[in-house]
């Protein structure tokens, strides 16, 4: 067991630690996933693919939501997810009991890479295999983060994760304007994940979450609220694209 801690915590003479390289190469075998801030919102999107035809679909969920005002997304490995979801919806609900409010997405997001960030380092352990994109709306505007197995966290305007990264990466700079309106970064996101697809993007096999600025209502104003698109919404975007 100490030379499997050993290999765990310390650093190759290359100034890497192995274990970070290999919950990359996880994240980077799983289905593609795009993110895009617009100047009203932030859209995230991916693949839903299962891996037999007899799974029921609707029992996969790649899109999170964390609390009204932060959606969470992964690449990677979805038993992983599923903990720092958790981890997440808990970290929001303390802030709320202490604040009323939800919390912002930037210290939601530290709170989550540290969680990360301890796992590279403790004995009889390893690094979660799973990238995150946060998406959220506070009193700064709308933000994307991205965070990676090493505890890292970085802002976008617009970035992929998993299998084919690069070249959804190489799309979104070509087609991404800080201009955009949410309604235009969902087609954007949507097109994205249509240059890598494998067979037919119907409504069942890509899941979109959204959230948008303050919305004026007839009984006065509503927060921004993060939800996931159902799959009628879904149909109509890529009827309009098709």
């Amino acid at each position: 067991m100490s030379q499997y801690n050993f290999s765990l915590t310390t650093f190759s003479p290359s100034g890497k630690l192995g274990q970070i390289e290999h919950a990359l190469t996880a994240v980077s075998q799983g289905v593609t996933t795009v993110g895009i801030k617009a100047k009203n919102g932030v859209v995230i999107a991916t693949e839903k693919k299962s891996a037999s035809i007899l799974v029921d679909n609707d029992s996969l969920e790649k899109v999170s939501v964390i609390c009204g005002s932060i959606g969470m997304i992964y690449a990677g490995m979805g038993p992983d997810a599923r903990v720092l979801v958790n981890r997440a919806r808990k970290s929001a609900q303390a802030y709320r009991r202490v604040y009323l409010e939800d919390p912002p997405n930037l210290m939601l997001v530290k709170e989550v890479a540290n969680v990360m960030q301890e796992f590279t380092q403790k004995g009889g352990v390893r690094p979660f295999g799973v990238s995150l994109l946060m998406a959220g709306f506070d009193a700064t505007g709308p933000s994307l983060y991205q965070v990676d197995p090493s505890g890292a966290y970085f802002p976008w305007k617009a970035t992929a994760i998993g299998k084919n990264m690069i070249n959804a990466k190489t799309f979104l700079e070509k087609r991404f304007d800080g201009a955009m309106e949410l309604e235009d970064a969902v087609h954007t996101a949507i097109l994205t994940l249509k240059e890598g697809f494998e067979g037919l993007m119907t409504e069942n096999n890509i899941e979109i979450g959204v959230i948008s600025a303050l919305t004026s209502i007839a009984e006065g104003t509503q927060p921004p609220s993060f939800r996931k698109l159902d799959p009628s919404e879904v149909r109509d975007y890529l009827s309009n694209i098709n």
